[in-house]
């Protein structure tokens, strides 16, 4: 009878190890945006090794909705380097070089202001890209390094992807890794890389601003927009980003090669121009 009872432990404490793994495992996976046209991802699991004190007590911002101008007049700020007036700009500074990006808080208010308020009170800070593909992006945004990480400035909770027909995931932009769920984005986020033509990768052209087509030509990953929050655009230090991206990879847990083997850092993220909500 001891005996039983003694293997029934036994069982029970190995079914629990188990249980734990999977659920990790399942949280990694859905912590990163796919190469394909699959949903992706961020996480929404915390587990970090690097404690930061941030404030929970914000509010979400309405949501925006699509401008009703023709797709073809729309104002299309990722095209233009300049910031302007109803913009944000940062600088984060990293162990291999400077990426200057600006925001855009008018058209993605939640993304921007979550990671504006992070980046102020540090959380970044020390944050490495744990998971680099070249020609595609380069993901970062969880202090524990493991893609299980995240935050919220929104009561502690994740929030809806916010989706604008004048942002796409051209090359230089930046986004909100998710769980492929609609209230699933937070700290995580990803910069494309891709310098390749992925004009192939948009299905129906009359959906998409000429000029936005002819971005593409130049690179991106046009498989994620309507997926994911793009939220900003790097301005300068795209050489940088595609530094992090070229770096040597070894597998990751989820037996994938993005795991970098010598992981840029993330020194700091400046404010060079706030915005306020």
């Amino acid at each position: 009878m001891n005996t039983n009872k003694k293997n029934n432990t036994i069982l029970f404490t190995i079914f629990g190890i188990v249980l734990i793994v999977v659920v990790g495992l399942l949280v990694f996976f859905a912590n990163r945006p796919k190469t394909d046209d699959s949903s992706a991802s961020s996480t929404n699991t915390s587990s970090s090794s690097q404690k930061v004190n941030y404030p929970t007590n914000y509010t979400l911002n309405a949501a925006v909705k699509n401008s009703s101008t023709a797709l073809n007049d729309l104002t299309l700020p990722q095209l233009s380097t300049t910031v302007s007036e109803d913009e944000a700009e940062v600088q984060i500074k990293t162990s291999a070089g400077n990426i200057n990006i600006k925001l855009f808080p008018k058209l993605a208010p939640n993304a921007v202001q979550n990671f504006l308020v992070l980046a102020k009170n540090g959380y970044y800070k020390n944050n490495e890209f744990f998971r680099v593909i070249k020609d595609f992006m380069i993901q970062s945004g969880d202090p524990s390094n493991k893609g299980t990480g995240t935050a919220s400035i929104f009561g502690g909770k994740t929030f809806d992807t916010e989706i604008s027909n004048q942002l796409y995931n051209i090359r230089g932009a930046l986004a909100l890794a998710n769980t492929g769920q609609a209230s699933s984005s937070s700290s995580q986020f990803f910069i494309v890389q891709n310098p390749q033509d992925m004009t192939s990768q948009i299905q129906d052209k009359s959906k998409y601003p000429q000029k936005i087509i002819d971005a593409y030509k130049k690179g991106g990953y046009p498989s994620l927009d309507g997926s994911y929050t793009v939220f900003g655009q790097v301005i300068s230090g795209m050489d940088v980003v595609d530094k992090i991206a070229k770096a040597d990879v070894k597998t990751n847990s989820s037996g994938e090669s993005s795991a970098p083997i010598d992981p840029v850092k993330i020194k700091s993220v400046k404010i060079l121009k706030d915005w306020k909500f």
